[in-house]
């Protein structure tokens, strides 16, 4: 029986020292020259990526970034239409759209987000439009930030409103804001080639910074009620009508896509992105809904809110002043200042990573595919982006707002295409999140969108950009991305050839 036993024990300590050795030649042996290394894991040095919370910060600023920007709602629409804006938008606008993206970057967490959803949906041609019509917008989209910039800071430094210089024969004023606006081009170009938890944790302690002074308001106007004029006194000098706050709600509600280009730098983004999308749906909401309702309480009139920057003004009231000082006033000021960094900063972060994503796949020159050896961040893509985005500091808010919607609203139809499209044509794509109501839910949700559209291109039809009508300039800058893309083919396929030696040794 002990024979039996030390018999068994020594076959089984054999077995294991067999395996032990075995293990040990797999891990020295040296891999076949003909096999590349590009087409087996390495191991790499761990990339900083954002979790949920920073995702969400980003994404409230890609999106918002505060309360200001909606003085205009008001003043174009009055409380009653106003808040009713506010509050529908999100079920019309917003929540179509997060689920959309919730969906498409659940299944297809790919850097460049919905141009690659769009380029693998319909093709590459519609790929190539919608990177074209979303960097075109973001040439308008991306001047907006640094104009609110400096209407906050002037309300603190008037001489950023003074020393004006006109150039062009007079077509173009220049003044100290300007230099105000350059600076915020410059220090989030640095804070971008940092990195993206840089960018997320300087999102999040904004958030908290900007939020605190409306959140003041909110908590003082109780105490306010009833203590100013008629709220219901109609606006004067009101720059929009009724469509035209529709569009600037539209304008402060939309950008929610605009996370999906960073997918490969987040935590887990199966599942981290639709959890962000629904919180900052509703976060986003919270901060434009209850600082309006609760300055409608205290008596404030809607005429109140007939500028831009007019939040200041109105918290200088509500707040009163401290041995002249109006503490209140510079608190939302200051903040109206972080907000609009905070918003071109995340901006930078999202918008850059479409040209990096076109050079990987061969639609841009491989100079753009350049990153960090550190941090891995496209610098070639956030110089040249920084670049393009500067001539248009010098043009007027409500200009600059309609044309970003014509554009942006052309680009998101035809992510709602892709969604449709996906389901269609790869029905068992793994997806983490799923549009409600199956494919009849896919095809309706961006009706309602597509209907807010319309709205906004009929009233774009009412302003004049470089003495053209803007619905026209719009247009024709659409027809110029089919242009491009008919007349660069040949660049196309010389940069695809360059990829596709490393494409066909990597796979």
């Amino acid at each position: 029986m002990y024979s039996s036993n030390a018999t068994s024990l020594k076959r089984v300590e054999s077995e294991r020292h067999s395996k032990e050795e075995e293990r040990k030649k797999l891990s020295t042996v040296s891999l076949p020259a003909q096999i590349p290394s590009q087409a087996l894991p390495t191991a790499k040095k761990a990339i900083a990526k954002l979790t949920l919370w920073p995702l969400v910060a980003a994404t409230f600023f890609m999106v918002s970034g505060g309360t200001y920007g909606t003085e205009a709602i008001i003043s174009g629409a009055g409380y009653g239409h106003g808040i009713l804006i506010l509050l529908f938008l999100p079920v019309l606008w917003c929540l179509p759209t997060a689920f959309m993206i919730g969906e498409l970057s659940s299944a297809l967490p790919a850097e460049g987000g919905y141009y690659a959803w769009v380029r693998r949906g319909l093709g590459n041609f519609w790929g190539f439009q919608e990177a074209w019509l979303s960097l075109a917008a973001s040439i308008f989209d991306m001047a907006i930030y640094p104009t609110l910039f400096t209407i906050y800071l002037k309300q603190m430094v008037p001489w950023f409103g003074e020393g004006h210089y006109e150039i062009l024969g007079g077509m173009v004023t220049l003044n100290h804001g300007l230099l105000a606006a350059l600076f915020v081009v410059v220090t989030c170009v640095a804070l971008n080639l940092a990195g993206i938890r840089v960018v997320g944790l300087t999102s999040v302690w904004l958030f908290f910074l900007l939020s605190l002074p409306f959140a003041l308001i909110v908590l003082l106007s109780p105490v306010k009620t009833g203590a100013y004029a008629d709220p219901h006194a109609v606006s004067t000098g009101a720059s929009v009508g009724l469509l035209g706050a529709v569009l600037v709600a539209m304008w402060n509600y939309m950008g929610w896509d605009n996370a999906s280009t960073i997918a490969q730098e987040v935590e887990r983004p199966r599942k981290t992105y639709p959890r962000a999308m629904i919180a900052a749906v509703i976060l986003v909401s919270l901060t434009y809904i209850l600082p309006f309702l609760a300055v409608y309480f205290t008596g404030t009139p809607a005429s109140a809110f007939n500028a831009e920057g007019s939040w200041a003004t109105i918290a200088g009231t509500l707040g009163g002043s401290i041995g002249g000082f109006q503490w209140l006033r510079f608190m939302v000021t200051l903040g109206g200042v972080m907000s609009a960094f905070g918003m071109f900063n995340a901006l930078v972060l999202s918008y850059s990573r479409l040209p990096l994503a076109m050079a990987r796949d061969g639609m841009l020159p491989r100079v753009f595919a350049k990153v960090t050896k550190k941090t891995e961040t496209p610098w070639v893509s956030i110089i040249v982006c920084a670049v393009c985005w500067m001539p248009c500091l010098v043009l007027g808010f409500q200009r600059l707002v309609t044309l970003d919607i014509m554009l942006y609203g052309a680009a998101l139809m035809l992510e709602f295409v892709t969604l449709v499209a996906l389901r269609m044509r790869e029905p068992k794509l793994r997806r983490e999140f799923r549009v409600p109501g199956g494919m009849a839910g896919a095809v309706t949700c961006g009706l309602f969108p597509l209907a807010l559209l319309i709205v906004a291109m009929v009233e774009s039809d009412h302003e004049s950009i470089l003495g053209m009508n803007a619905l026209l300039f719009g247009v024709l800058i659409i027809l110029a991305g089919f242009a491009v893309y008919i007349a660069t083919g040949a660049l196309r396929a010389k940069y695809a050839a360059e990829i596709a030696p490393e494409a066909t040794e990597a796979a």
